[in-house]
């Protein structure tokens, strides 16, 4: 909108010619010797979603750390270099006789699971996506040297036992390529059937059951599981490097879990069962050993 000479030259004509000082012909003069200017609005825009995050993703990771989930994401990929670490350790170190089959089986699906959900949450995480990958070619190793040493000690029972868990490994990773294959055209015909108490409102979310938001942390479910399966094994075969990196990475991803997006409680429930039960074995170990 601009001032134009035609708005002020009616009042201008009102005014005496020969008046020179009078009050209103000076201020009009004033007005009409001003350039034309545009009007401009004194609101400012409300800022962006986009923007917001932008500033949110450029945030330092020391910044504000209780809600920095970057840094606690860091503090969670560390703990899960450990276990990484403590696969490799003690492949180096340590006899097959202290590897748990059990808990070697559930630690490759649950990183195969973990490495895909640190690529799509929200912050990305590539720290721990490139630590699971090397955690699911560590405990690959760990497994068969486990399956090996039980080959070799047990006899044809240890054989024939060998046998029939490869074979359910291939059977359940048949079944799992299968499931994977058909979860979005299930998910989309779960939600579009609009069936009652939250069900397909529960597949359509985010974190529900047809997306890797759900089945990495109940993969984690199976970690704690077997930890609480063992609470009475012999302190001799409980690998200190594995279950500190347990614990920690219990500890880190309890807080983790609550700051990504979309956020994950299943996730931070699972996480504080697991520090609870490899804390414990951890506990029991250094008490045997060192105490």
């Amino acid at each position: 909108m601009f001032v134009t000479r035609t708005v002020v030259s009616p009042l201008l004509r009102r005014v005496s010619n020969n008046d020179l000082s009078h009050p209103l012909r000076l201020r009009l003069r004033a007005l009409l010797e001003k350039p034309p200017r545009r009007f401009q609005s004194t609101d400012k825009a409300p800022p962006s979603s986009s923007s917001s995050s932008s500033s949110s993703s450029e945030e330092g990771i020391f910044s504000n750390p209780w809600s920095n989930a970057r840094l606690w994401g860091a503090l969670g990929a560390a703990a899960g270099w450990g276990m990484s670490g403590a696969a490799i350790y003690d492949a180096s170190q340590s006899g097959p006789e202290i590897i748990s089959l059990n808990m070697t089986g559930v630690l490759i699906v649950y990183s195969s699971l973990f490495a895909r959900w640190a690529y799509i949450v929200n912050p990305q995480n590539l720290m721990l996506c490139a630590c699971h990958v090397t955690n699911v070619v560590a405990q690959t190793n760990q497994m068969r040297r486990g399956l090996a040493h039980k080959a070799d000690e047990g006899g044809e029972l240890g054989r024939h036992e060998v046998d029939e868990m490869m074979k359910k490994a291939g059977a359940a990773g048949v079944a799992s390529a299968l499931a994977i294959a058909a979860a979005p055209r299930a998910r989309s015909a779960v939600v579009a059937a609009g069936l009652p108490f939250g069900i397909s409102a529960v597949a359509a979310s985010e974190a529900g059951p047809f997306t890797v938001h759900f089945w990495a942390p109940m993969s984690k479910w199976l970690i704690s599981g077997a930890s609480f399966v063992d609470l009475e094994r012999p302190t001799d075969q409980i690998s200190v490097a594995q279950f500190t990196a347990l614990t920690f990475t219990g500890l880190f991803f309890s807080r983790y879990a609550l700051l990504v997006k979309p956020i994950n409680y299943v996730l931070c429930s699972v996480n504080i069962a697991l520090f609870g039960s490899s804390a414990y074995h951890l506990g029991r170990k250094v008490k045997a050993d060192y105490l």
